[in-house]
């Protein structure tokens, strides 16, 4: 079995302490390799060695032009290693083959789509101020600095890509701590990025569990923006732990998505949306479409072709092509998606498909939760409030077009949602209603790695992805340039020192 260090300084490092863990295959149950297990002098370090490539290195120094190039040649390595990318995240994250093929392939664009944002002159001229030979005003922004990046295990290196990317665009130097469940495919980055011309220390990674190794990193001193994508309620503990020195912080966190089926649209395709929306990789997406609200006069319809697909999908090992859905990530997370059926199942709503575990005895070993539906759900029960994280969809019935609204809005969350009509502006205007960040119509979960990415409400912070993720790994500073040269034209200077006390005077 494998045994990884740490990357820090670009190389890598047995952790302080001399411990590691174990990371599971979610499908076997297996351990795949031992992983240093970083404490707070491992962060530390790595903290330290983001701090002098910040300060001292080339990195923030070198031309748009040169970082770009950089990036550039990290998308190739990726390109090159997809296949090995994909064996190691395919037994780490427990997605599909078809699911993980295409993030691996989504990750060399994207990283390829960063190395063109780094061309980006963002500095600008002020126009509001222009007054031609009083003075020129510009807005420059400039990197950040140590950005510590903090990412979950659903998508493991497309999470690592999207924020070490943008930070690296920037011209900011990173510590990444990904997700305890998954770090095979970052360490792998890692070892991808050792063969670029990228500088010691602008990237480190560290692996760990989050009160030992993300939250020293998450509240170092050195640190300047803290990037977090993960559950609303880690979001909240780090957004308290950066006010003591008022870091930057962007998050990504919770939702519950509203998936709004109206009675005039393509139920055929709409049917297919929602089970996409529900069950892609098990539902264990942030956007997932885990409320369907469906208008009254459709709803017999939508459900007896929801109900019959939903029934009919294939549970398996992730490296089968046939296997439709794989296992959730931890056995911890399949019991608290158990947990959250049984409470469904306690307040009153009705388990149409599935709601346990499967019997086959091929699937005993892996963490798996048959694809659940609910219905005669009200959208005041936990399993219509709370995030699940799991395969399970509540179907809540609506009468009118404004009472889905009311029903979508009512929610702590703001991340995505989607409408289903034949109507487009019907459809926009609904969308334009919908508190969330990303609103499909006729689609679902597609994003863009050149549109920006982000919630509403306790959804989160700021924004990734496209030229606005970019704009959050900078600082905005205003620069004044005088075009007057004269003393005497300064009349200002006057409030200071009178005018016949003035050296310019004399």
């Amino acid at each position: 079995m494998e045994n990884h260090g740490l990357f820090i300084n670009g190389a890598f490092v047995p952790a302080e302490s001399g411990e590691s863990f174990e990371s599971i295959n979610p499908f076997s149950g297996e351990s795949i390799g031992r992983y240093a297990r970083a404490g707070r002098p491992d962060v530390e370090k790595a903290v330290s060695a983001a701090r002098k490539a910040f300060d001292e290195g080339p990195w923030p120094r070198l031309s748009r032009e040169e970082r770009s190039r950089v990036l550039g040649q990290i998308a190739e390595r990726i390109e090159v290693h997809a296949k090995e990318l994909t064996a190691l995240e395919l037994t780490d994250a427990g997605g599909t083959i078809r699911k993980i093929k295409t993030d691996i392939w989504l990750c060399g664009k994207q990283m390829g789509y960063f190395a063109q944002l780094a061309l980006r002159d963002l500095d600008a001229p002020l126009a509001e101020l222009e007054r031609p030979g009083f003075s020129r005003n510009w807005l420059v922004r400039e990197p950040i600095g140590v950005c510590a990046q903090i990412i979950p295990w659903n998508f493991p290196l497309m999470m690592a890509v999207w924020k070490i990317g943008l930070a690296l665009a920037a011209g900011n130097t990173v510590v990444l701590k990904p997700a305890e469940e998954t770090p095979d495919t970052a360490m792998a980055l890692a070892r991808l990025l050792q063969e670029t011309d990228l500088p010691p220390g602008v990237v480190n990674i560290v692996t760990g569990f989050g009160e030992e190794a993300g939250e020293p990193l998450a509240t170092h001193p050195g640190v300047d923006k803290v990037a977090f994508t993960g559950s609303t309620e880690i979001g909240k503990l780090i957004m308290r732990s950066a006010a003591d020195t008022m870091k930057k912080v962007t998050l990504e966190c919770g939702g519950k998505s509203a998936n709004i089926i109206l009675e005039d649209a393509d139920l055929a395709m709409a049917v297919d949306g929602a089970l996409y929306g529900a069950f892609y990789h098990a539902g264990q997406c942030c956007t997932a479409g885990s409320r369907i609200l469906v208008q009254e006069s459709v709803q017999d319809k939508f459900l007896e072709a929801f109900l019959a697909k939903a029934s009919a999908i294939r549970l398996g090992d992730p490296a089968d092509k046939a296997t439709d859905m794989g296992p959730l990530i931890s056995r911890k997370q399949q019991e608290r998606v158990l947990g959250y059926i049984e409470a469904g199942k306690k307040e009153g709503a009705r388990c149409a498909v599935g709601g346990g575990i499967p019997e086959e005895p091929t699937l005993a070993k892996g963490f798996f939760v048959e694809p659940t539906v609910f219905v005669d759900v009200d959208n005041a029960m936990t399993i219509a409030q709370e995030e699940i994280f799991g395969p399970v969809v509540c179907v809540i019935p609506f009468k009118t077009p404004q009472e889905a609204v009311q029903i979508a809005n009512d929610t702590i969350y703001g991340l995505a949602g989607a409408v289903w009509s034949r109507d487009e502006k019907r459809a926009m205007n609904l969308a334009r209603q919908l508190r969330a960040g990303t609103v499909w119509i006729n689609e679902y979960h597609l994003t863009s790695e050149k549109a920006p990415f982000g919630g509403f409400k306790q959804s989160g912070l700021g924004r990734e992805l496209g030229l606005e993720g970019l704009k959050e790994y900078t600082e905005l500073k205003h620069i004044h340039v005088d075009d007057l040269g004269q003393r005497d034209k300064k009349f200002w200077y006057d409030t200071v020192l009178a005018p016949e006390q003035s050296p310019a005077s004399s």
